[in-house]
C-alpha cells in the first residue's frame, strides 16, 4: 500500500469548496475566449477574493525597491474547540480541520451590522461543551467577509468573556487599514487589553495577526505575516520559539516587505512623500468603492447590504424568489451557489457565494472584493446590476 494513503485523515477531510467550483469555471470560460469563443464580455472580472494588485491596484513602490499547533489537541475523548465567527473566510476553517480542532460557529447578529454578541459567544460555547473543549476565541476586526468594525466597548465585552471564560483570544487584525464607518475607529486587541488594566491586561492571552498580503501593501503573492503574543507563559514562549525554527523562514523579498509595514517610512525620509500619496490613493479609491457599492446595491431590489465599515469586502444579502430555490435545489447547488455560477456564465464576473463562508439557515449572501482600481469597480457594480435584474425576472 502506498504511504500517501496513509494520509492525515484531518487533511482528507477537507472538501472541495464551493469557491473552488467556481474558479474552476472561471478558468474554463478564460481559456474558451482565449481560444476565440465569442461572449458579450471581453474577460473574466474575478472580485471573489482580495488580490488588490491581480485586479489592477498599483503596489506601494517603497515595497518594490501558533498558533494553533501548540494549543489543539486533536486526539482523545475531547478535542479542542476554537469558536469561530459565522460567516467566516474558508481557509481558516481548513486549518482548523487539518489540525484536528473542532470548529464551534458563533453567529454575527447581521441585523445589527454584523455585530459580536457575547449572548451568542455564550450560547456556542456551552453548547460545545461536552463533546469537544473550547480554549480559543477567534475574532476578525475588521470583519472577512462581514465588513463590521468592532467599538471599544465592544472589544472590552469581548476580553472581559474571555477572562470569564478562560479562553485563549486569537484577534484577526489585518484589515485594520481600512475602515470607513462615519465615527468608527479601528482599536487593536491589544491596546484596548493594556488600557483595561489588572486583571485582564496581565492575565488574558492573547495572539494578534497581521500580514503583508491584505490591508495597503497588498503584497498577496509573498504571504507574509506576524503574530504577537501577550500574557503567555514563558515556559510555553520556549516552545513557541523551538516550533516557529522548524519553519526556517520565508524568502528575503517577504521579510524585506513585512519590516516596511512593521516600520514605514517617516516624515523627512526620502521615501515618505511617495508613500504617503501611494497610500491616501489608495485608501481614498476603496473609501470610494465602498460609497459607490452601497449607493448600487441599495438601488436594487432583492439585495440588502449592511454598512461596509471596513475591510475590503462587501457582503450583501440575496433575498431570493421561492422559484429561485427551488430552481436550485433541482440543479443539487446551494441557491447563492447558483446565483454566483449564473453570474460568471451569464456576465464574466467572478464572486464568492455565501455559503462558502457559513450563513443562518435560509439566507444567502454574496461577497465581492472592493479592492480595485474605480473604473474596474463601475465595471463590476454595473455587470453585477444587469444581471440580477434579469434574474429576478427570470425567478420572480
Amino acid at each position: 500500500m502506498s504511504i500517501l494513503r496513509e494520509i492525515n485523515p484531518n487533511v482528507k477531510s477537507i472538501r472541495e469548496s464551493e469557491q473552488e467550483i467556481i474558479d474552476r469555471r472561471a478558468g474554463e470560460i478564460n481559456a474558451e475566449i482565449e481560444q476565440g469563443l465569442v461572449k458579450h464580455y471581453k474577460e473574466v472580472l474575478d472580485v471573489s477574493f482580495g488580490d488588490a494588485h491581480g485586479m489592477g491596484l498599483k503596489p506601494l513602490t517603497f515595497v518594490r525597491q501558533l498558533l494553533l499547533k501548540l494549543l489543539v489537541q486533536s486526539e482523545g475523548a475531547l478535542r479542542t474547540g476554537v469558536l469561530i465567527p459565522v460567516p467566516c473566510y474558508c481557509s481558516f476553517k481548513n486549518a482548523l480541520t487539518a489540525q484536528g480542532a473542532v470548529a464551534v460557529p458563533y453567529y454575527l447578529c447581521e441585523e445589527e451590522g454584523w455585530t459580536v454578541q457575547i449572548k451568542e459567544l455564550r450560547k456556542a460555547l456551552h453548547a460545545a461543551r461536552g463533546h469537544c473543549n473550547p480554549m480559543v476565541l477567534y475574532i476578525i476586526n475588521p470583519g472577512n467577509p462581514s465588513g463590521h468594525v468592532q467599538s471599544k466597548a465592544s472589544i472590552e465585552e469581548v476580553i472581559r468573556f474571555a477572562a470569564e471564560e478562560r479562553l485563549f483570544l486569537m484577534a484577526d487584525e489585518v484589515y485594520q487599514s481600512f475602515v470607513y464607518g462615519n465615527g468608527r475607529e479601528f482599536y487593536s486587541y491589544k491596546k484596548v487589553l493594556s488600557e483595561m488594566g489588572s486583571p485582564y491586561s496581565s492575565n488574558v492571552e492573547l495572539a494578534s495577526f497581521h500580514t503583508i498580503s491584505k490591508g495597503v501593501m497588498g503584497e498577496c503573492g509573498l504571504r507574509t505575516g506576524y503574530v504577537e503574543l501577550v500574557n503567555i507563559d514563558p515556559e510555553v514562549m520556549r516552545y513557541t520559539s523551538s516550533l516557529f525554527a522548524t519553519n526556517l523562514c520565508v524568502p528575503v523579498v517577504g521579510q524585506i516587505a513585512l519590516d516596511v509595514m512593521a516600520d514605514p517610512p517617516q516624515p523627512g525620509q526620502p521615501s515618505y512623500a511617495l508613500y504617503a500619496q501611494q497610500v491616501q490613493s489608495l485608501q481614498r479609491t476603496l473609501m470610494n468603492n465602498v460609497q459607490r457599492t452601497e449607493e448600487v446595491l441599495s438601488g436594487l431590489p432583492g439585495i440588502t447590504c449592511q454598512p461596509i465599515m471596513g475591510g475590503i469586502f462587501a457582503f450583501a444579502c440575496l433575498h431570493l424568489s421561492q422559484a429561485a430555490i427551488k430552481h436550485a435545489k433541482e440543479k443539487k447547488l446551494e441557491p447563492d451557489l447558483l446565483y454566483c455560477l449564473r453570474l460568471l456564465e451569464d456576465m464574466g464576473l467572478c464572486a464568492s457565494p455565501g455559503c462558502e463562508f457559513g450563513q443562518k439557515e435560509g439566507t444567502y449572501h454574496i461577497r465581492i472584493c472592493l479592492a480595485s482600481p474605480e473604473a474596474t469597480m463601475e465595471d463590476v457594480l454595473q455587470r453585477l446590476k444587469s444581471f440580477h435584474l434579469r434574474f429576478i425576472k427570470e425567478f420572480p
